[in-house]
C-alpha cells in the first residue's frame, strides 16, 4: 500500500472557450507532448464546426453526451473462470471514454475523403451530435455487451 495518497491533477480550463471538455480533448489529441500542435488542431476543428453551426461548443457538448456510455463490462475472476460483469461507469471515466472514442474514430477515418485530421475530427463530432458515426457504434456495442452479460450482475462486489 502506498504511503502517500495519490492526488489527481486537474487540467487547466481552456483559455479561449473556457471549457474543461475542450482542455481534455486537447490533451487526448496531443502526441509526444506537443501541446501547441494539439491546440491548433482542436481550435481549427472548432472553427470548422463554427462555419456550419452557430455555436461549436453546443455541438461538441451534445456529441459528448450522445457518446457517453452508462454501462460497461469488467472481468471478474471467480473459481478459475473469468466472467464479464456489467458495472456502472464512473463520472470521470465517462468523459474519458467519450473523448477517446471520438478521437479514435476520427483517426480511423480514411484519407480519401478528408485531407487533414481537423476535417476528420469535425466530421466525427458532427456525426456524434446527430447520433451517428463510429463513436456512437462503439457506445452501442459496449452497452449491448453489458446487457448480454446481465446474468452475471450478481457477481459485482
Amino acid at each position: 500500500m502506498p504511503r502517500n495518497s495519490y492526488k489527481r491533477i486537474q487540467p487547466d480550463i481552456d483559455p479561449i472557450y473556457k471549457s474543461f471538455q475542450v482542455a481534455k480533448l486537447i490533451n487526448y489529441v496531443m502526441q509526444d507532448g506537443k501541446k501547441t500542435v494539439a491546440e491548433k488542431i482542436v481550435y481549427k476543428t472548432l472553427e470548422l464546426l463554427k462555419l456550419e453551426d452557430n455555436d461549436p461548443l453546443v455541438t461538441f457538448n451534445k456529441a459528448i453526451t450522445n457518446v457517453i456510455p452508462n454501462k460497461e463490462v469488467r472481468p471478474r475472476r471467480l473459481g478459475g473462470a473469468s466472467y464479464l460483469v456489467p458495472t456502472d461507469v464512473r463520472e470521470e471515466r465517462k468523459l474519458y471514454l467519450a473523448l477517446k472514442w471520438i478521437v479514435d474514430a476520427a483517426k480511423t477515418r480514411s484519407n480519401k475523403e478528408f485531407k487533414t485530421f481537423q476535417e476528420k475530427l469535425s466530421t466525427e463530432i458532427k456525426e456524434a451530435a446527430k447520433n451517428q458515426g463510429k463513436a456512437i457504434e462503439k457506445r452501442l456495442q459496449t452497452e449491448k455487451l453489458a446487457a448480454q452479460n446481465k446474468a452475471f450482475a450478481h457477481l459485482r462486489w
